[in-house]
């Protein structure tokens, strides 16, 4: 590699030898400092020893675009830190290393999730349609809060407040995860201090004991044999529709009368207690031979994918058009809380991590609350009442 006294007229005359692809010229005036010509261009460059006695190489700048003091004063100031046990170019290595959000998603997010999280395909769809769109094309740590703002105010325009805060906790999720997982670039989460929307279009809906009669008598006729025991089994558990179509025999301790559901939504197994009610309908069900499952398809011997349009049909034929699977789950938790079952219990049983999602499904009935409101009644002495009975007494 030859060594020259570098000028800055030199560095514009230099030129590639026939046959060669590029040649290295060394400054005597600086050390480390080299010029690399090439036929596309000139680069400054600085060769060294790092503090473990590595020789690297490193790019300082374009030839063409800064002086040649300039490059030898750089040259000078990076040696300076690296002998100070400093990396110089740790920030443009760092900024290298930021990926952009669309390939963090498609190499850390959605391979994580996919261990554990059963509605993945949910995140996907969330992030193609809506997330990737906006700002798939931007690096991590050039995401800040106004670009999110700017996603927010624009799905919410066309959708309900509970589909956008869906968007707003993806995307804190991600972020978090990228936090969690150090990514280089990253210090703070962009969504913070952007709250959810109020979402008053929350329905929630809970089935009385006349219309589960209307439904029973429904699904004595459907097509679909196995509909009227997964409808049962899911209103005496409040499990989830998926966790009572994928259940297996073997989840089930009838000794210890525990139904251990192994993958749920939160992605730890739970434990559901066996009530006297989920065991005399277990008792009806024949186990088929080489089938594992509990209510499966009786033509395939395989789990439902889907009892939407047998579900359609017998709710419609008993009149409940409106009635949702998930409302079984909610009328469950209505059903404990009315018989006077503690919120903790409820809890306990669905399997929620935060009470505020069971106080959600916690619906008293307008007679529960007429006699919880009863109570105060026989402390005041207004005609009538039992106080006041016993006063004239």
């Amino acid at each position: 590699m030859p060594q020259i006294k570098l000028t800055q007229t030199l560095i514009h005359k230099l030129d590639v030898p026939e046959g060669r692809r590029k040649v290295d010229y060394f400054d005597t005036e600086q050390k480390g400092l080299m010029l690399e010509v090439r036929e596309q261009g000139r680069t400054f460059s600085l060769r060294y020893q790092d503090n473990r006695g590595k020789v690297k190489q490193k790019k300082l700048a374009d030839a063409t675009v800064i002086k040649l003091a300039d490059a030898r004063k750089l040259a000078q100031e990076s040696l300076a830190a690296i002998a100070m046990g400093q990396d110089p170019f740790a920030a443009k290595k760092e900024l290298r290393d930021v990926p952009k959000f669309s390939d963090f998603v498609a190499d850390s997010y959605m391979p994580y999730i996919k261990t554990y999280k059963k509605s993945w395909d949910t995140d996907e769809c969330l992030l193609r349609n809506h997330i990737l769109p906006a700002i798939g094309r931007l690096h991590l740590d050039e995401i800040k809060g106004h670009h999110f703002v700017k996603l927010f105010h624009h799905h919410k325009a066309t959708h309900k407040p509970a589909s956008t805060n869906r968007i707003i906790i993806l995307c804190r999720y991600i972020f978090n995860l990228a936090i969690k997982w150090e990514i280089p670039g990253l210090i703070k989460n962009p969504t913070k201090g952007i709250d959810l929307l109020p979402e008053n279009n929350r329905l929630e809906r809970y089935i009385t004991p006349e219309e589960t009669k209307r439904l029973f008598k429904a699904l004595d006729g459907s097509q679909n044999k196995q509909l009227k025991n997964i409808v049962a089994m899911l209103l005496l558990t409040g499990a989830r529709k998926g966790e009572v179509l994928g259940a297996k025999w073997t989840d089930f301790d009838f000794d210890r009368r525990i139904w251990t559901i192994q993958y749920n939504k939160t992605g730890k197994p739970r434990y559901v207690p066996i009530s006297d009610g989920v065991l005399a309908l277990l008792e009806t069900m024949p186990k088929l031979e080489d089938c594992p499952w509990v209510f499966p398809n009786l033509n395939t011997n395989q789990p439902y994918k889907s009892i939407f349009t047998a579900w359609y049909t017998a709710r419609k034929e008993a009149g409940l058009e409106e009635l949702r699977i998930h409302d079984l789950r909610h009328s469950f938790a209505s059903i404990l809380i009315n018989n006077g079952r503690s919120i903790y219990e409820v809890q306990k049983i669905l399997g929620h991590t935060q009470i505020t999602t069971t106080q959600r499904y916690a619906h008293l009935s307008q007679e529960s609350l007429i006699s919880a409101a009863n109570t105060a009644a026989s402390y005041i002495p207004m005609p009538n009442t039992p106080l006041a009975i016993e006063a004239k007494n």
